[in-house]
């Protein structure tokens, strides 16, 4: 059994329904997890309040109080891909999160993650991210270093000051790579995608339906080799998955994507593989200090998706 270095935490919703106990509160909310399992953790002294009392089988539920637990996993992968720190000063770190590396802990990385190295490399407990980042992709990632500073950071995304820029790698649709071919194709091509994204089947896969459009993304074709375009997105929206789907509806898929166009069945990755998608740049005005932050990666290279595509 592994176990994550680092606690977790979840803040106890003060609700009229609450259980009368933390314990039936965390197999109700955690019900993925046994209610042996959460019963033998907080027997051995697993689960605690925030001044690190352990919680008892009997503790009484106490609203808006802090738990922490540590996740634990039969076995966990190993990734063997270093993330970087391309800046960091006193309140945030900007990192380079490699592909098939978890931003924070989640299902089966559990120390496997972004977060818990970079807690680790640098001493900084309290290190957060500001903004999401699937596993399957790689690129900059803004983290907060002290609990003051992080609704300044996260507002810049709540209010849309801040502008996110990804590169993608995909086939050109049959229509295009003819226009190509017939040097009719003028780059930069340009698209608005908008429309409406809900959750599909299994969970974590969303899908395009009717209704007034929630999501929005610019697409913008920049080059071209041997039929493989690279592609500037940006959203304007930060839904799931939001960009895999939306280069998906333009009939040009990701390259190495494994849910879109249709989920393929689970194994395990390929890190010869990765999707090519990379948030590549990032730019804002940092809002303690004001100074102008324009952090930027070099391209996804067109050699491997052409080979492996």
């Amino acid at each position: 059994m592994v176990r994550a270095s680092q606690a977790s935490y979840i803040v106890l919703p003060d609700h009229p329904s609450a259980p009368a106990t933390v314990v039936e509160f965390l197999m109700t909310r955690f019900s993925q997890v046994s209610a042996q399992e959460w019963q033998s953790r907080v027997r051995q002294g697993k689960v605690h309040w925030l001044d690190g009392q352990p919680i008892e089988l009997d503790s009484a539920y106490r609203p808006k109080q802090r738990v922490y637990y540590y996740r634990e996993v039969a076995q966990e992968p190993r990734i063997p891909f270093s993330e970087s720190i391309l800046y960091q000063d006193e309140r945030i770190i900007i990192a380079h999160k490699p592909h098939f590396l978890a931003l924070h802990p989640s299902g089966q990385f559990i120390n496997e993650c972004l977060v818990n190295r970079l807690r680790i490399a640098t001493q900084v407990p309290q290190l957060v991210p500001a903004h999401r980042l699937d596993r399957a992709t790689a690129g900059i990632v803004l983290l907060i270093k002290q609990p003051e500073y992080r609704d300044a950071y996260h507002g810049l995304f709540r209010d849309g000051a801040i502008t996110k820029t990804y590169q993608a790698l995909a086939s050109l649709t049959p229509a295009l790579a003819r226009q190509y071919s017939d040097g009719q194709l003028a780059s930069p091509l340009r698209w608005t995608v908008k429309n409406r994204l809900v959750k599909s089947e299994p969970s974590f896969m969303m899908q395009v339906t009717d209704g007034e459009a929630n999501s929005h993304s610019e697409v913008a074709l920049v080059e071209v080799q041997k039929g493989m375009g690279r592609f500037e997105l940006s959203p304007i929206t930060g839904k799931t998955h939001q960009l895999r789907v939306h280069m998906h509806s333009l009939g040009m898929p990701i390259c190495n994507d494994r849910c879109y166009p249709s989920l393929l069945p689970k194994a395990a990755d390929n890190f010869a593989q990765p999707l090519k998608l990379l948030a590549q740049r990032l730019q804002f005005s940092d809002p303690i200090s004001g100074r102008h932050i324009d952090i930027q990666l070099a391209d996804l290279p067109f050699s491997e998706a052409i080979i492996k595509g």
